[in-house]
C-alpha cells in the first residue's frame, strides 16, 4: 500500500492490521514517533493524519492510506510545528524526552486547529503523558507558541 509521509510517497509491505507506529519505526526507519503503552494512552506516539492527533500504536496502516501523514521528523517544515519547536527550546520543556515528539506534535494539531487556545483549551489537548511531569512548561511553550 502506499502512504503519504511528511510529504514524501512511501510504498509498504506491511498487513493491512499493522499499527501505523510499527510501520513507521521498523519498515521506514522513522524512529522519532515513540512506542510508550500500545493502548492509545499515553501518546507518547502521536503523529498528524490529516492535522489530527493520532495515536499510531493504535492505528491500523490500511486505515491512513490516502491520508497525509506528518510525524515528529517533519514538524518544523510545518511553520506552526516550526513555531512549537521553537518555544519548546525556549521554555527547556524537555527533561528525559522520551515524550516529547507526541508532545509536540499534539500542540502542533492543537495550534492548527485552534490558533490561540484558551487554557482550558491547552488543558483539554494536551492530554499526554509526560512521566518528568513537565507539564507547566508544556503549557507555557503552547501559550508561547500562539503567541499568547
Amino acid at each position: 500500500m502506499q502512504l503519504t509521509i511528511n510529504g514524501s510517497k512511501h510504498h509498504v509491505d506491511a498487513e493491512p492490521d499493522t499499527p501505523l507506529l510499527w510501520v513507521l519505526r521498523d519498515e521506514l526507519g522513522m524512529t522519532g514517533t515513540k512506542y510508550g503503552c500500545g493502548l492509545a494512552q499515553c501518546g507518547a506516539c502521536t503523529v498528524l493524519v490529516d492535522g489530527q492527533a493520532t495515536r499510531s500504536c493504535v492505528t491500523p496502516v490500511e486505515s491512513v492510506a490516502g491520508a497525509s501523514i506528518m510525524t515528529i521528523e517533519a514538524v518544523t517544515e510545518d511553520p506552526v510545528g516550526r513555531k512549537v519547536v521553537e518555544a519548546w527550546v525556549s521554555h527547556q520543556v524537555p527533561q528525559c524526552g522520551y515524550c516529547q515528539s507526541g508532545q509536540i506534535m499534539a500542540a502542533t494539531a492543537l495550534l492548527k486547529q485552534n490558533p490561540q487556545p484558551t487554557g482550558d483549551d491547552i488543558a483539554g489537548a494536551m492530554v499526554n503523558l509526560c512521566r518528568c511531569g513537565t507539564y507547566n512548561a508544556i503549557a507555557a511553550a503552547v501559550r508561547q507558541a500562539a503567541g499568547a
